[in-house]
């Protein structure tokens, strides 16, 4: 075979030479393109294995962690929630609709293998300068498909961010979360156990779309992607939504022994990997597969990562009861295989066997990439001369830039295309540190957050890492929930360049060490490389997708000023960080200095008064502090609370614009009543946090600041709220 061929599916040289030797002969076509995509850093990890052991994936709470298709923890009383996030970003940027919606549909799909019903989808969206049109081409293609998805199958999107930043200008980030919830008796997993039992293919029909899309994901973006079409997938909602009612029932009614999404490399993926779970073997017939083109041919087949398909291995004699419960959704059940004892993946073709490799080879065999960890010695350029920056003449000015800051700025424009309501689970709506949602039949309710600061982690990884989990978690405290453990999505540039492997490295340490200090164990998630185009790689971006656990749901708290007269509380330590801050990237157009320090002792202690606070029923409000700094968080405490708000300044020694827009971690605004200001400053005492009583809200309708005793913002609520508002609204018509 020439080395043009291997070359062409994305194999190496050596990988090929290994692949020989794993067979101990040629492979054939057929064989070289199931290794392929097995092989593909999308699919085998190659390059992440070795550093993803640093996560911490136990603890009490957690029922599965890594290794199927989605985590699983206990929320008590026999349920469980189950979560993952994943990213699209590869086919995002080159059809962003389908890219997006597709998106979606997977990772649905994902936690309803588990036997969950989805009730909540999040997104983290990461885009380059909004002015320029293709980002808006590219912001306005993914919000579409992931409303269109989500809407058609009925289930609400409550909540993620979306951030701007050049640096994903040519190669945007779609990272799509689920969550559902299950009984905990009635939870599934993807083995194909049990010899002799069942294969069926259920769903949609195969075509040729998205053949070698693994392979796709796994190389940069450059200015022939567009050529790459083909491999971004064409996705069907309503058949997904079928296709679900149809895989619970199933679950329901204990016919199942395995089951698993045709995702990434589709057939070959879902066959090799339930095998390799159950250590046993699949026989699989492609003629039996049902296709919606004609003259496919078996390597197609096996490729092909068409959507809304799923691999089930029922139990034996089932398969009746099976096929007329998928004929009552419409859908077809068809029987293409059998497990066997010898844990081979055999591929015939009626009766002419056209592949067969041992399992192990494609999934424990794939090789495994050690790149030196270099930490990059050229890093003069991200250093800040903070003298060299004048300080404002008009705070109130600035404010209202960042105000209207895409990143900072209303996200209504994204979120009012989403049901977010459908299936009256939803209690907190998109718009505030987390979304809500209530668990029926209980008083119980799961806070959900994704976060991530790119920024941060391209100045400093390891604490950008650190700060990406604190942060997700202070988002689902400031809910009132007690955070449970994380999903994440790891986008990240080409591994083979030192500097973006180092990144890669320090992330983890830093979202290691933070996962273990706050009790938030990684149940599973996606690594993301290559994400590139010919701008350049894009900030290291660690996306967190956080759960956690509200006891009692009429503790829930949301980051809107609820009440005149109320007392407003900062939590925390100022310190005027503005290394990395929005307000260098927005007004002054750098991205530079040293990201703000996180102490994970403090945020653990953070959380705590804040919990117990929520929980004695003593806060009307909380929010996190993060871009824009205090001014801001005060100014979208207002905003969402269509009130006013007086403020003394804390006593600050440095730049007043630090004071206003630093974006100092572990520290939240919370409001109360002036009667249950002796409790709370018994907890806050208890627990050894700073804090400085700010102000309290006003019934005038608006933002008053003063420092020193002299005010440096005074702005009307009307203002503020028309720029937040308005300002993507109007970038986007």
């Amino acid at each position: 075979m020439e080395p043009t061929v291997w070359r062409s599916m994305g194999l190496r040289d050596d990988e090929y030479l290994r692949i020989k030797e794993l067979l101990g002969r040629e492979p054939n076509y057929v064989e070289l393109g199931i290794f392929a995509v097995m092989w593909s850093e999308h699919c085998s990890y190659k390059t992440s294995k070795p550093v993803l052991r640093k996560f911490p994936t136990q603890g009490r709470q957690v029922i599965q962690g890594p290794g199927e298709n989605a985590g699983v923890v206990d929320i008590g009383d026999g349920q469980a929630v189950v979560f993952k996030i994943e990213s699209h970003n590869h086919p995002s940027a080159i059809e962003p609709f389908q890219g997006a919606a597709t998106g979606v549909g997977g990772i649905v799909r994902d936690v309803f293998t588990m036997g969950a019903r989805p009730i909540a989808i999040l997104d983290s969206l990461r885009f380059g300068d909004l002015d320029n049109n293709r980002t808006k081409y590219l912001f306005s293609g993914v919000v579409s498909g992931i409303s269109w998805y989500g809407n058609c199958l009925g289930i609400p999107t409550v909540g993620g961010e979306v951030f701007f930043d050049k640096s994903y200008e040519g190669n945007p980030l779609v990272n799509a979360m689920c969550i559902g919830l299950v009984d905990q008796d009635k939870l599934a997993k993807g083995a194909a156990a049990g010899i002799g039992n069942p294969v069926m293919a259920v769903g949609a029909r195969t075509g040729r779309d998205g053949i070698h899309g693994a392979t796709f994901a796994s190389a940069e973006l450059t200015e022939a992607s567009e050529e790459s079409r083909p491999s971004v997938q064409v996705g069907d909602p309503f058949m997904e939504k079928l296709l679900l009612e149809a895989c619970l029932e199933i679950i329901s009614e204990d016919l199942v022994v395995g089951m698993q999404d045709m995702g990434a490399a589709g057939l070959t993926s879902s066959s090799s990997e339930m095998a390799a779970r159950a250590k046993t073997g699949l026989e699989i017939d492609v003629s039996l597969v049902p296709v919606r083109e004609t003259g496919m041919t078996p390597y197609e087949i096996m490729l092909s990562e068409s959507q809304e398909r799923m691999l089930l291995v029922p139990k034996k004699g089932t398969e009746d009861r099976v096929q007329e419960i998928f004929e009552k959704w419409g859908l077809k059940a068809v029987k293409v295989g059998r497990v066997i004892e010898e844990r081979v993946l055999r591929i015939k073709e009626g009766e002419n066997v056209v592949a067969e490799i041992p399992v192990q080879a494609l999934v424990d065999e794939s090789p495994v990439c050690h790149y030196k960890v270099v930490e990059p010695l050229d890093r003069e350029n991200l250093k800040l001369d903070l003298d060299a920056i004048p300080e404002p003449a008009d705070y109130n000015q600035v404010l209202k830039s960042l105000l209207s800051s895409p990143t900072i700025a209303s996200k209504e424009w994204v979120y009012e295309q989403y049901d977010h309501g459908v299936g009256i689970n939803t209690v907190v709506y998109p718009g505030s540190d987390a979304a809500v949602m209530r668990i029926k039949g209980t008083s119980k309710g799961v806070a959900a957050s994704t976060d991530c600061n790119g920024r941060y982690c391209y100045l400093d990884p390891y604490e950008g890492g650190k700060i990406a989990v604190a942060e997700a978690a202070r988002n689902v405290v400031c809910s009132g929930a007690v955070p449970l453990a994380i999903t994440n999505c790891l986008n990240f540039g080409n591994p083979e360049k030192e500097e973006v492997f180092w990144q890669f490295n320090k992330c983890i340490e830093g979202m290691s060490e933070a996962c273990r200090r706050l009790n938030t164990p990684v149940t599973g998630g996606n690594v993301s490389f290559y994400n590139e185009s010919p701008q350049g790689a894009v900030h290291p971006t660690p996306v967190v997708g956080m759960v956690g656990l509200i006891a009692d749901i009429d503790n829930r708290l949301t980051q809107a000023f609820k009440t005149a007269g109320s007392k407003v509380l900062l939590l925390g330590e100022t310190k005027g960080e503005l290394g990395g801050s929005e307000y260098l990237y927005y007004i002054h157009k750098l991205t530079a200095g040293t990201p703000p320090g996180l102490d994970l002792n403090t945020e653990q202690r953070l959380h705590r008064v804040v919990l117990e606070a929520a929980e004695k029923g003593l806060l009307l409000s909380a929010h996190d502090c993060s871009e824009g700094g205090l001014a801001v968080a005060l100014a979208e405490s207002v905003i969402t609370g269509s009130l006013g708000v007086k403020v003394k300044l804390p006593q600050f020694d440095g730049r007043l614009d630090a004071l206003l827009f630093g974006e100092d971690q572990s520290r939240i605004i919370v409001s109360l009543s002036e009667d249950m200001m002796p409790e709370l400053m018994e907890v806050i005492n208890r627990h050894s946090i700073p804090y400085h009583v700010l102000g309290e809200v006003t019934e005038d309708g608006f933002l008053v600041l003063t420092a020193s005793g002299s005010e440096v913002i005074n702005l009307s609520t009307g203002e503020i709220t028309n720029i937040w508002r308005e300002e993507i609204r109007c970038r986007m018509s």
